[in-house]
């Protein structure tokens, strides 16, 4: 199975001490975001998890514990962009994060990481001139420690308008061309362009359009198959594994005007208060009235390999 740390906060940036400390325990807590009162139980054995996705704007801190994660498979997703303090304001430089990506690809090998260049947002600051110019110089960084990088364009979920209410959709003129370039800019540094919940419409030039978090992309990462149960596989726009989510919204302290997880400022520091690096659950304690259930989980991984699949995993 796979468990997930980024759908809803940093836990890499933020909260790595506590994210070891769940590794030794062997196990973590996590609240259900529309019923608080429910949570889950996950073991976080190597045998049942196989692979565990960091979804993070800096990896620094999680590299402190590169080897007490050595027993399990990873997927990092590391979220570089152009965008300055005025939109990302507690985000590390970008020079350090591209340092910090090239040594963690030296550890889990490039197969295991991918670039996240997105959202992507057009505005008389950030233009489809200076995003492909800096699109280029983060490509030309970034190679050789990665074979895939993800773009989207921004959605506008209704935290996000709050957040954020100058921000506008990307038309369609500058979709494809940025598209178009971004795909050809990749290419030249070997890497291929995956497109995220943006349909088919990049295909044409050459993009990957069947999601980011896909068991291709896990069983390349692990080098193995996996025997995914259909029902795990549960998304319109593609064929991603989301797997089991242990973070929760309101805690990142990045603060990006464009996040989706955060409602505002406010709720994250009162969040970031009764944060307990001890504790099973990444905010608060355990309360009377809580109900506690422990999941199902079983490996996906199989053992057996055809001869497609040693020549597939050998690239």
């Amino acid at each position: 199975m796979i468990i997930n740390t980024g759908m809803r906060t940093d836990i890499p940036a933020f909260y790595a001490e506590w994210f070891a400390n769940r590794l030794k325990a062997g196990y973590v807590y996590t609240r259900n975001p529309y019923n608080p009162n429910q949570v889950t139980k996950y073991s976080l054995s190597p045998e049942v998890v196989d692979v565990i996705v960091f979804c993070t704007k800096n990896p620094a801190p999680m590299l402190e514990y590169r080897k007490l994660l050595e027993p399990w498979g990873q997927y990092w997703f590391v979220t570089i962009t152009p965008y300055g303090r005025d939109v990302e304001p507690n985000v590390p430089a970008k020079e350090k994060v591209i340092e910090d990506f090239r040594r963690l690809s030296k550890i889990v090998g490039e197969d295991s990481m991918g670039w996240r260049y997105d959202p992507v947002m057009v505005t008389e600051t950030y233009t489809v001139e200076r995003h492909l110019a800096d699109f280029e110089r983060m490509a030309e960084g970034l190679a050789g420690a990665t074979r895939a990088c993800v773009i989207s364009f921004i959605d506008l979920y209704s935290k996000v308008q709050r957040n954020f209410p100058q921000a506008r959709e990307v038309n369609k003129a500058d979709r494809l061309t940025l598209g178009r370039e971004m795909i050809r800019i990749a290419k030249k540094y070997d890497m291929t362009v995956r497109t995220c919940a943006e349909g088919q419409e990049l295909a044409k030039y050459g993009a990957d359009c069947s999601g980011c978090m896909t068991q291709a992309v896990f069983e390349n990462a692990l080098h193995c198959r996996l025997d995914v149960p259909k029902s795990k596989s549960q998304r319109p726009e593609c064929s991603c594994l989301l797997g089991k989510d242990i973070g929760q919204y309101d805690t990142c302290s990045h603060l990006c005007k464009y996040c989706y997880a955060n409602s505002n400022a406010e709720a994250v520091r009162r969040n970031r208060e009764l944060h307990n690096s001890l504790s099973p659950l990444l905010v608060g304690e355990l309360q009377e009235n809580d109900v506690v259930h422990e999941a199902k989980q079983t490996s996906w991984r199989n053992g057996q390999l055809s001869l497609f699949d040693a020549e597939r995993f050998s690239k």
